[in-house]
């Protein structure tokens, strides 16, 4: 994987991100109980992989969550609703636009009261936009289970476009690009 200077060279954390809702910004300690809530999420966990014990989170959750190049927290009135994050693609994983890896993959999960509302692809345009800036011409991927209907609306609203579908994690996955990236391969 490559190291956080490789994948994130501009400077981290970049100043708010301001939206006509929303705010991206680092993570605080302040945003702890919101990331517990989340992982522990039985509904957030449904296309994930499945949720964490809210008692082992809990123990395990860092005093400030999340603080790390590539993730933002998602603020609506002051108060985390869920997070994106931008990170190189691990190249043993399916799913490439080049052979040796190493895409920006764009992945966001939200607290289930802020699902239905557009704040996804509001959130995650900003994000796409920022990264644009910081790495032009940088293909940006979003690989998700072909069966989670709210996620598939969200990568075409995005402008993602199909790249190929494969097995992973007992599932079918939908791997996309964004239109800023055009395979090398």
């Amino acid at each position: 994987m490559p190291d956080e200077s490789t994948a994130h060279p501009a400077a981290w954390p970049p100043a708010p991100i301001r939206t006509e809702r929303l705010v991206l910004r680092a993570s605080e300690a302040r945003d702890r109980a919101a990331f517990v809530e989340l992982f522990a999420s039985q509904e957030v966990g449904t296309y994930i992989g499945g949720s964490r014990p809210r008692d082992e989170l809990e123990r395990a959750m860092p005093e400030v969550p999340g603080r790390r190049p590539g993730l933002f927290v998602i603020e609506l009135d002051g108060a985390m609703i869920g997070m994106t994050t931008l990170d190189p693609r691990d190249a043993a994983r399916p799913g490439h636009l080049r052979p040796e890896g190493g895409e920006a993959e764009l992945g966001y999960m939200f607290l289930p009261q802020a699902w239905g509302r557009g704040y996804a692809a509001e959130a995650c345009a900003a994000a796409l936009d920022w990264f644009a800036g910081a790495r032009p011409g940088e293909p940006v991927v979003l690989t998700t289970q072909a069966a989670n209907d709210r996620a598939m609306r969200v990568a075409r609203k995005l402008g993602f476009t199909e790249v190929e579908r494969f097995e992973e994690y007992g599932a079918e996955q939908w791997f996309g690009v964004w239109p800023s990236a055009t395979p090398s391969g």
